[in-house]
């Protein structure tokens, strides 16, 4: 069945996909009425499902990681970025995808112990995930659907794009890889959202 085409024809498409592809349980929320990222359900990076509603309350950061980027040190800045607002309630999630060059080849394994072992990374790391094209976790279908968040919605460009997520699950602002975690133009939206 073609969601895409049977939405079109308006046809209810609120059938759930883990019900269509058993055995993925990150495929939890139907997507046509997906609200707020707290609907998602995705995998922890040691396997075990880590639904996003457990977060309700807290500012989120979602940031998608590669182990092999340019980018890769702002690893060490997201953590210093998490140790410093933590306690204000700021968490931050990184997932991992290898949809850029390749640059994210490692098990799930690899990439915690690289985040460990490199940059000590204690935020919350998820199973690697795709956030673009025909495999894309519905998460990043949600943050990129234009029509859900119209300010912030888009494909992923790069590694290391960054969703800010306010304390009830909206998706307030989206930052590129550039914008470092250290950035003034970061820290103000995340202080701003803290509250």
């Amino acid at each position: 069945m073609n969601l895409h085409r049977t939405a079109r024809a308006g046809i209810s498409t609120s059938v759930r996909l883990s019900t269509l592809l058993p055995g993925f349980p990150f495929l939890s929320k139907p997507l046509s009425t997906a609200s707020s990222i707290h609907e998602f359900t995705l995998n922890s990076i040691d396997g075990q499902p880590a639904p996003l509603v457990r977060f309700k309350g807290n500012v989120i950061l979602i940031v998608n990681v590669a182990s092999r980027c340019g980018f890769t040190p702002q690893y060490a800045g997201l953590e210093a970025l998490y140790n410093k607002y933590k306690d204000n309630g700021l968490v931050i999630l990184g997932f991992p995808a290898n949809n850029f060059l390749w640059q994210e080849p490692g098990s799930n394994e690899a990439i915690q112990a690289f985040c460990s072992t490199r940059y000590h990374v204690t935020f919350p790391m998820f199973a690697k995930v795709s956030v673009k094209g025909a495999n894309k976790a519905p998460l990043y279908q949600f943050l990129t659907d234009k029509t859900a968040n119209p300010s912030t919605g888009g494909e992923i460009r790069w590694n290391f794009t960054k969703f800010l997520v306010d304390r009830n699950g909206k998706v307030i602002a989206r930052f590129g890889s550039k914008v470092a975690p250290e950035s003034p133009e970061l820290i103000g939206a995340i202080e701003a959202a803290l509250g």
